[in-house]
């Protein structure tokens, strides 16, 4: 919305600067888009009043004129314009007046001398029209700066208001709230009501009184139909982004920037008894004003008179109805519309207008009748005329019911110290009825206000009052008892530490991904699908981490990034997707798992002299999740992966339950997704890694430790890890140690078969070992190996 800011200040004028005011204006919540300065292009132009006219005797297209400017003399000015005549008032450059960069001097056009230069609207810069002089008021007080009496000393305020505040569309609402924030009185203007000098009358029927519970219509029989409309108005309408049309167009227009209440004429003649407000019914059509046909439907509220629809309510004319030319007698119509009768029809039908912006969001019922009266007065001071008795139908009036506001309340939301006596005065600053209570105050909001219905409500008013940027933070005053942390469960932070100190950077990505992701890297899981997606490439719930971890990768190779070292802990959504569960607005039935995701991509190591180039493995990656989940035995088992490398992929578990993966991107899909090395990436579910032992203290031994080595040939399918378990489970107490130190394979050693060689230390806290406890420690563990795994033991 624009408003001029001299006419804002014929309402209300605070001792305020322009910048001022639409900061103030800003900080209590009408936020101010923009200020512009209209400053004229022009100087030293004033009105001036043509006395004489006469031909020029050397030019038959010029004339000589007679000017009087305010001064003394008398004039003598050349012009060429066809509407110069005696007796009216003009725009006069005089010499030395500036139009632009064009500077007025005395001239002599063929022969006869000119002091000055009478001016048109265009080359004044005001509009484009250049067929003739720029026509004055005759009231225009001769000698004053042009621009004064213009008002073009101005400044245009445009207001983003919110959703909220249609109350403020208007400039009574502005300088309402204006007279608020500042604490001056408004003054709005005065009129007396045009009384009813015709009985003539038309009949008003509502046929639902919620849709509409108010609307007022009366009769004007016009004068002068087509009279110019004064040049303050149509300044004003023009400021506001509106264009002057027509005295009866132009005064319902500027009745709605003042009062905010959108109003209608019709063409009183084309009208077929009395009016009746009713929804539409099937196979009714409408031509609008703006040519449309609109096929209306039982939901669409109508003006309709005998004949049929005249009118869409509250949001645009007919054209069978509209006032033109020819129109000499009106009926004007001024009504309440409930905005659920008007909200969303104009978005429906692709249009837009004014009054529809200000019926959805709630007009004032309050000011009806005084807008039609406004509107009759200046159409009769404009046109001539005589007024018609009003008509009027009343319904069912939105009910404006008191609301409790504890001043407790207010001082403990807004965290100032504010007393009944400040809130009982930014109340009556506000325009708000209120009664005080025992605790606090009963406040009836007023016709205008449809967004204040609770008592948080109330109290932003205050807070908008008082100026946001005046409440001050207080620190928090608060009991800030520390946690307990459990030693017997990690958190995610704690993973999240250990990843980063191996050199892994933290990512976060999007929990709604691409299908083909879910596609690519979880082909078994059903995805779900939403119902309302942002885009098709986030259209579903991700059910792994890998597609956004790839993302991730792409996004840093394409930025010249050649080592990546990243890790995600998420959400993961596993199961059914049941539609009537998610939009019943749970997730019940669908498994939320959170899991720990990793990548790693090119070297090992950062580049430098003291470290030899190589990229980075299976086992770098494995061996991160060791240290990772150091207080747990992980099992990697070999497994066959749709989206991992066929003999580069293990399954990763934890007992007998297998809790993710690791292993290398499938050559295939690393060239769909143009990686030129394939990643190492693992995932892992988080909660079974969480819990972990606490630690007990024991003793350092004053006593030496004992090695014993054990090497075994066993067949290519055994791991080492199911060895050492074996060795583990049988081990007695004093054995501190069991690690595989060596790992051969070759041409000495038949098909299919492996040596691996253990190294077994032993140590007691009490005594020095002896050779037979050690021997029979050692022949155990081997017994085990051969027992269990059919191991051959090599010397």
């Amino acid at each position: 919305m624009k408003v001029s800011e001299n006419w804002l200040r014929t309402w209300v004028n605070p001792p305020l600067s322009s910048a001022d005011l639409a900061h103030r204006l800003t900080m209590s919540g009408l936020e101010i888009e923009a200020l512009v300065a209209l400053r004229p292009s022009f100087s030293g132009v004033v009105v001036a009043l043509v006395r004489a006219v006469k031909p020029h005797p050397d030019a038959d297209r010029l004339r000589v004129c007679e000017v009087h400017a305010g001064g003394v003399e008398l004039l003598q000015i050349v012009c060429g314009a066809i509407n110069v005549a005696p007796g009216v008032k003009v725009p006069l450059a005089k010499v030395g007046a500036k139009l632009g960069d064009t500077e007025i001097k005395h001239a002599s056009l063929r022969g006869v001398e000119s002091a000055g230069m009478l001016c048109s609207a265009r080359e004044l810069g005001l509009t484009d029209d250049a067929s003739g002089l720029y026509l004055l008021p005759d009231d225009a007080p001769i000698g004053v700066d042009i621009a004064d009496y213009l008002e073009l000393n101005d400044t245009l305020l445009t207001l983003k208001l919110t959703p909220n505040r249609g109350d403020c569309l208007s400039v009574a609402g502005l300088a309402r709230e204006v007279a608020a924030i500042s604490d001056v009185a408004v003054t709005p203007p005065t009129f007396d009501p045009v009384p009813a000098t015709s009985a003539s009358i038309r009949g008003i029927h509502l046929s639902d009184p919620r849709a509409c519970s108010l609307y007022l219509g009366r009769r004007i029989a016009l004068r002068h139909a087509q009279a110019p409309t004064p040049i303050w108005m149509t300044r004003r309408l023009e400021r506001a982004g509106l264009r002057p049309i027509s005295p009866v167009v132009d005064v319902t227009n500027y009745v709605m920037l003042e009062f905010g209440q959108p109003l209608h004429a019709f063409d009183d003649d084309c009208l077929q008894g009395d009016i009746t407000v009713r929804f539409a019914q099937a196979g009714e059509q409408l031509l609008l004003l703006n040519d449309q046909t609109v096929k209306l439907d039982p939901r669409m509220l109508l003006i309709t008179d005998q004949a049929g629809p005249v009118a869409l309510a509250g949001v645009m004319g007919g054209k069978g109805s509209s006032v033109t030319d020819q129109t000499k007698n009106i009926f004007l119509e001024a009504a309440f519309f409930a905005p659920d009768a008007v909200a969303g029809l104009p978005r429906r039908l692709g249009l837009t207008s004014d009054a529809a912006y200000r019926f959805e969001r709630g007009v004032d019922f309050g000011t009806t009748h005084r807008a039609l009266e406004r509107a009759t007065q200046l159409m009769i001071a404009i046109c001539g005329g005589e007024a018609g008795a009003l008509a009027e139908g009343e319904g069912e009036l939105p009910k404006r019911d008191g609301i409790f506001v504890r001043v407790a309340r207010v001082q403990r939301v807004l965290g100032i110290a504010l007393d009944e006596a400040q809130i009982a005065a930014t109340f009556t600053r506000l325009g708000f009825v209120f009664h005080k209570t025992y605790d606090g105050f009963v406040v009836t909001p007023p016709s205008h206000r449809f967004d204040l219905a609770i008592e948080a409500d109330f109290i932003e008013e205050i807070a908008r009052v008082v100026g946001y940027d005046q409440i001050m933070p207080v620190p928090q005053v608060a009991a800030a008892a520390m946690s307990s942390a459990s030693e017997t469960q990690k958190s995610a932070l704690d993973i999240a530490r250990v990843l980063a100190a191996r050199d892994y950077q933290e990512v976060i990505t999007y929990s709604f991904v691409d299908p083909r992701w879910e596609q690519d890297f979880a082909p078994q899981a059903n995805a779900i699908r939403l119902r309302n997606p942002i885009a098709e490439q986030m259209s579903v719930m991700r059910t792994t981490l890998l597609g956004g971890l790839i993302e991730v990768l792409r996004f840093n190779l394409n930025r010249k990034q050649e080592r990546v070292r990243i890790f995600e802990i998420g959400r993961c959504f596993l199961g059914a997707a049941d539609a009537t569960q998610i939009e019943s607005g749970g997730l019940n039935g669908i498994n939320q798992t959170t899991r720990v995701g990793g990548l790693c991509y090119g070297e090992i190591n950062r580049e430098g002299w003291a470290t030899a180039k190589r990229a980075v493995d299976f086992f770098d990656a494995k061996a991160d999740l060791e240290i990772l989940f150091h207080h747990v035995t992980l099992d990697f088992k070999k497994a066959s992966v749709s989206f991992l490398h066929p003999g580069r992929a293990a399954q990763v578990r934890l007992g007998e339950a297998t809790i993710g993966w690791l292993g290398e991107l499938h050559p295939a899909l690393g060239q769909k997704y143009d990686l030129p090395l394939a990643p190492v990436i693992f995932e892992l579910d988080l909660a079974p890694l969480l819990p972990q032992c606490v630690k007990k203290y024991a003793p350092v031994s004053r006593f030496p430790s004992v090695r014993r080595d054990i090497a075994v040939v066993v067949d290519e399918s055994i791991s080492a890890v199911e060895l050492i378990a074996s060795m583990w489970a049988t081990a007695p107490a004093l054995v501190t140690e069991i690690i595989l130190f060596d790992h051969y394979r070759g041409s000495n050693l038949p098909s299919g078969k492996k040596s691996l060689a253990f190294r077994v230390v032993m140590n007691d806290t009490e005594k020095t070992l002896e050779e037979e406890e050690i021997e029979k420690v050692d022949r155990s563990l081997k017994q085990t190996l051969v027992s269990r795994h059919h191991a051959q033991l090599r010397s």
